[in-house]
């Protein structure tokens, strides 16, 4: 007999039930169930990096296959954070292969309201990825580590800080003001 707490509560309790159930059936319905609820929101995300309806609803149906296989050998404690992460990861693989969507993404609050500022690298890419090596060497010692963590290797404030020792409030800030250094710097030496 299990006792109902709260609807939240509730609704993440199915959902660990229903990963343990997939994870040692296989079952596609299952999967189906617990990914349909999330659609509209991978769909959103797609969107957001994409800007395209098409390439965004591919990105969908292509993460729902990377669920098909990671799920049945991943432990997952929170089913929809862990599919953010998944899908922003499945994004940025995309539009990085694609040199037709080159990207660097250097926006102020970017984790916080998830707005990005896009610098367009398709004309002279070399040039413009020089620049940008430069200016990340040129980052004070900390801004340039907690930059690298979290936008080269993808980690999180909370990865940062326990590969760095850095204080959680101090990673965030050493990548603010990173982002916000490495900006004025490629905006000044692309002037030239």
């Amino acid at each position: 007999m299990r006792f109902k707490k709260n609807s939240s509560g509730n609704t993440a309790l199915r959902e660990l039930e229903l990963l343990a159930e997939y994870r040692s059936t296989g079952d596609l319905e299952l999967l189906g169930k617990l990914y349909e609820q999330y659609m509209p929101l991978v769909f959103g995300l797609c969107l957001k990096y994409f800007r395209d309806e098409e390439q965004s609803k591919d990105a969908v149906m292509q993460i729902f296959e990377e669920l098909v296989k990671k799920l049945r050998v991943h432990e997952v404690a929170n089913f929809k954070a862990w599919l953010y992460t998944l899908s922003r990861n499945h994004c940025l693989m995309v539009l990085r292969s694609s040199s037709k969507h080159e990207m660097l993404s250097i926006d102020e609050n970017f984790m916080e309201n998830e707005a990005f500022v896009h610098l367009n690298l398709e004309d002279d890419t070399e040039e413009k990825l020089s620049i940008m090596a430069k200016c990340i060497e040129d980052l004070p010692s900390e801004q340039k580590v907690s930059i690298n963590l979290f936008y080269m290797e993808q980690k999180c404030y909370k990865e940062v800080a326990d590969q760095t020792g850095f204080e959680l409030n101090k990673v965030k800030s050493y990548i603010q003001n990173g982002k916000r250094n490495l900006k004025i710097c490629i905006e000044k030496n692309s002037e030239h």
